[in-house]
């Protein structure tokens, strides 16, 4: 069974997802990769709607919704 998909934005705060793709335009995708978005790498939602919170590698990032928006994770827990 394959695990649900969707943006960063749509996951709820406190769940993990991995992220598997980086989706919109090469700047965008390249920054959101210098700052640690990579795919494969697991986030996890600590709090936000218009700016997020979100850990990954053992590090909190503050990213807009919009930024997020293009990052499309696999839910691999849900929210606690």
């Amino acid at each position: 069974m394959p695990l649900p998909r969707m943006s960063l934005t749509e996951m709820p705060v406190g769940a993990a997802g991995r992220v598997c793709a980086l989706e919109g335009g090469a700047e965008v995708c390249q920054r959101l990769r210098e700052i640690g978005f990579c795919e494969s790498v697991v986030i996890e939602k600590i709090s936000g709607q218009r700016t997020l919170l979100c850990q990954l590698c053992g590090t909190r990032i503050a990213l807009s919704d919009r930024a997020a928006s293009h990052v499309v994770i696999e839910l691999i827990r849900a929210a606690v």
